[in-house]
């Protein structure tokens, strides 16, 4: 199968990526998936203007059947500086993302003024919906600050800039967050980040098992599976078509990544079994996906990317 797929500039030989904040932290991470068989492309850790250790430990929790997870991570990550030298000065095998953040809009638009001056061309992921960070909101669900901040920064900045978004629940949210990402030149939307504020609780202690936040904290891995590809479906069906979709959330099998191409991603990447599995999840992934194109003669993406058909549609 020729899985060659182009965001931007970028060009894509594979279509799995990490999922932004997993595997992600260090070159030594980094590293490993520029390596990695069936890889298609990197994802950075989403970067603040100084290094960050986020929330204590525990934060992370795998739960037993090993295809869920609870985070309450933070935004832990070394910095916008080392980020930013990584992409320009490492010999990068593969396409890389660099992903940035901020908590607050000031510190956002001087990340990315840092990037523009730097002559950085490649991909970037302005991360608008991390839900574990004490006392602060998720931008991408205020749509006036969401819309402010992107004029904002179409106000200076000429780069490959796509955003990545927390998962939306109701038709009016998918039309409107559509509505205000239409009106700018976006690479790409990234949908969706962990369902925010959930809670485990331990059975053997009745206690919570993260420290952070009383406990709550950002679901993924399989449960989430659902809301990702309604995510993806609904704003594939509302952006216009130059703007891409990556596609995350509940990818664990190869069928996971087959259902969020046909609900119009353009790339897939994986967090919470990236985690479990490490790097080798992704030809494993690719593998069992060519299995699927083999059973149903698929030849071409295109039979397959945005093809999702409702039951009142004819065969």
């Amino acid at each position: 199968m020729n899985y060659s797929t182009t965001i931007a500039n970028e060009h894509f030989d594979h279509l799995l990526l990490n999922a932004g904040g997993i595997f992600c932290e260090s070159v030594d991470q980094l590293e490993k998936i520029q390596h990695a068989p069936g890889a298609g492309a990197v994802m950075t850790k989403s970067a603040t203007a100084e290094k960050r250790a986020g929330n204590p430990n525990p934060r992370y929790f795998t739960y037993p059947d090993h295809h869920n997870t609870i985070n309450a991570m933070g935004l832990p990550n070394l910095g916008i500086d080392y980020y930013l030298d990584y992409v320009l000065h490492h010999q990068l095998t593969l396409p890389t993302i660099l992903s940035v953040v901020g908590l607050s809009e000031e510190e956002i638009l001087a990340n990315l003024k840092k990037i523009q001056a730097s002559g950085y061309d490649g991909l970037i992921e302005l991360n608008l919906s991390c839900p574990n960070v004490p006392g602060k909101p998720q931008i991408a669900y205020d749509f006036d600050t969401t819309d402010h901040l992107l004029d904002r920064i179409y106000s200076f900045f000429t780069g490959h800039l796509g955003v990545k978004l927390p998962p939306y629940f109701d038709m009016a949210h998918f039309d409107r967050i559509a509505k205000i990402l239409n009106q700018y030149p976006l690479a790409y939307v990234n949908a969706v980040n962990s369902v925010g504020n959930g809670l485990v609780i331990d059975p053997e202690t009745d206690r919570v098992v993260l420290m952070a936040k009383g406990g709550f904290g950002g679901l993924g891995g399989a449960q989430i599976k659902a809301t990702a590809l309604a995510n993806v479906r609904a704003l594939r069906l509302r952006l216009k078509p130059e703007i891409k979709i990556i596609g995350t959330g509940g990818v664990t099998t190869g069928r996971d990544v087959y259902d969020h191409l046909l609900c119009g991603a353009d790339l897939v990447s994986v967090g919470s079994q990236l985690a479990i599995e490490g790097p080798s999840i992704f030809q494993r992934l690719e593998d069992e996906l060519e299995a699927i194109f083999a059973e149903k003669h698929i030849e071409s993406l295109d039979q397959v990317r945005g093809k999702l058909k409702r039951l009142d549609e004819a065969e």
